[in-house]
């Protein structure tokens, strides 16, 4: 039976790797008294990839360590997040997120029962953390929390308040886990040392916090859920591994931003304590690496090639994924793969697609529809029956669009309304000025016609989402192609309700303050 480490071997054990520690003093005299208790959150949005064994492999470290580790599925930052997980999918995603992460863990030998595993409203909704949040907010200012924020909450042209409450819920999920260290990317540093400032005027400690570095990508960026391209699926099958790693970025001799040499350094090593590197006899046979750095100038000086190096790393994650895949492969489990990530936006092999795997479904997330500000309303030039007007659809700057609505709205009324925009038209001229999108309105079916503009909900900001109920989490294709009809597709089954909602199928339309809807053509149409 090996001897317990003691401190400094804790130290080196929790510090490998790590980019940056903040309050390594605390952090060694904390291990001189007792274990350390650490915790690390995951927000529950997109799926899972990859790259989160990097913090898996650290969690293994800190039991090696000794630590007593909390796992916290931070539900609600979740959708704090610009609504990145909808309150519908929220449970879903929480569960789906629980049974992935614990499937990671067992993979590389993890003993779950040495882990403590938390849903963020299990706490985050008591009576004494609500008080915690408003004190908070007392002594926090706007620029402080939008600043701790900038890396981690997705940053739009007029921001959510709920974004600016994100980071405050970070630094007292410390406080409620009990614990003495937060661990996270090193995109997560604002947070950390918002934590630090604000907690003790609570009352509260300051924390240690430890830092990972972020990890490249497959295409040599930040790995990103939302890049298709950039990571590999926990659940993908072998065949699109070798696919993904194939178009990896991994120059030859360029150290750089690599992906699969990161890979290897902050998950493979850690784990086995060693790499083969496999390859035929004839240039040179399996070469076994047990310290990385010999690997990394071996690849840099060109003796490792980058088609061998992939080929290893394919083997290995192979060998990581394939519990995982075993797990999921259950009933219960698919079931609950697709409902909480219901609407991909690209058809997979196997399923129904064109031949170049463009979406076929028409589904109604494939449509970009925004809540916009009109900012000015002008008579077309060369057209009388048309406006052209400047909207705030939560870009850089408005967008110009024309529509035909001068015979059924006065100026004056749409100037400064919140109307609803279909954002991902193809720009077209209309009488030589080019619009880039359309106004949605309700039309009334019999003669004389009647036109309203569709109205978001009371208190929407320009740029908000606007979704069709049961499609929230699907992606929006770039732009429509004409050739397709999509819009045109999905419009024949838009309709005004009797009580005046926007609809598809029987479906409302939504922001995440309530329903779509038009002043009076109930049972109209919609374009």
């Amino acid at each position: 039976m090996e001897p317990a480490p003691g401190p400094q071997e804790k130290y080196q054990l929790i510090t490998r790797n790590l980019q940056e520690v903040l309050g390594e003093e605390k952090l060694m005299s904390i291990l001189k008294e007792r274990e350390l208790k650490i915790y690390w959150g995951t927000a529950t949005t997109g799926k899972p990839h990859v790259a989160y064994f990097v913090p898996m492999s650290k969690i293994a470290d800190f039991l090696k360590a000794g630590c007593e580790v909390t796992i916290l599925f931070a539900d609600l930052h979740a959708y704090l997040d610009n609504m990145k997980a909808p309150w519908e999918l929220l449970e879903l995603r929480t569960r789906y997120y629980e049974q992935v992460i614990k499937a990671m863990l067992e993979s590389i030998g993890v003993p779950l029962e040495k882990l403590r595993f938390v849903r963020g409203t299990d706490y985050q909704l008591s009576k004494e953390y609500t008080l915690d949040v408003y004190r908070l907010s007392s002594v926090v200012t706007q620029h402080d929390a939008k600043k701790a924020g900038a890396e981690v909450v997705k940053q739009v042209e007029h921001p959510l308040l709920s974004g600016l409450l994100y980071p405050g819920l970070q630094a007292l999920d410390e406080e409620y886990l009990k614990v003495d260290a937060q661990f996270g990317g090193v995109d997560q540093r604002k947070i950390f040392t918002f934590a630090e400032k604000y907690l003790p005027s609570l009352g509260y400690a300051k924390r240690v916090h430890l830092m990972n570095p972020m990890v490249p990508g497959l295409t040599g960026s930040k790995m990103s859920s939302s890049e298709e391209d950039s990571k590999i699926d926990l659940l993908d099958r072998k065949e699109d591994v070798k696919k993904k790693l194939k178009k990896a970025f991994c120059e030859p001799g360029n150290v750089e931003n690599n992906g699969v040499l990161s890979f290897i350094k902050h998950v493979l090593f850690p784990l086995k304590s060693e790499f083969v590197v496999l390859r035929e006899e004839k240039w040179g046979g399996n070469k076994t690496y047990t310290a990385y750095e010999a690997l990394e100038k071996d690849f840099a000086e060109q003796v490792v090639h980058p088609g061998d190096l992939k080929n290893s790393v394919e083997v290995a994650l192979n060998k990581l994924l394939d519990p995982i895949r075993e797990k999921f492969n259950c009933p219960e489990l698919k079931k609950l793969s697709s409902a909480a990530y219901p609407t991909p936006s690209k058809a997979k092999p196997g399923e129904k697609g064109t031949k170049n795997s463009e979406p076929e479904d028409v589904i109604p997330s494939r449509l970009d529809i925004r809540v916009g500000k009109v900012i000015s309303v002008e008579k077309h030039p060369d057209a009388d029956s048309l406006y052209v007007e400047k909207i705030d659809v939560g870009e850089a700057e408005p967008r110009t669009v024309v529509s035909g609505l001068v015979h059924f709205v006065p100026k004056e009324q749409l100037q400064d309304r919140l109307v609803v925009l279909l954002c991902n038209l193809k720009p077209q001229k209309m009488r030589g000025v080019e619009s880039q999108g359309m106004v949605l309105c309700a039309s009334s079916v019999g003669e004389p016609r009647q036109v309203e503009p569709l109205d978001p909900p009371a208190g929407c900001c320009a740029g908000e989402r606007v979704y069709v109920e049961g499609y929230e989490g699907g992606e929006p294709d770039e732009e429509l192609k004409p050739k397709k009809k999509v819009f045109e597709k999905l419009q024949a089954d838009f309709c005004i309700s009797e009580d005046c909602v926007a609809q598809w199928k029987q479906k409302n339309f939504l922001t995440k303050l309530g329903t779509v809807s038009c002043k009076s053509l109930r049972g109209g149409s919609i374009s």
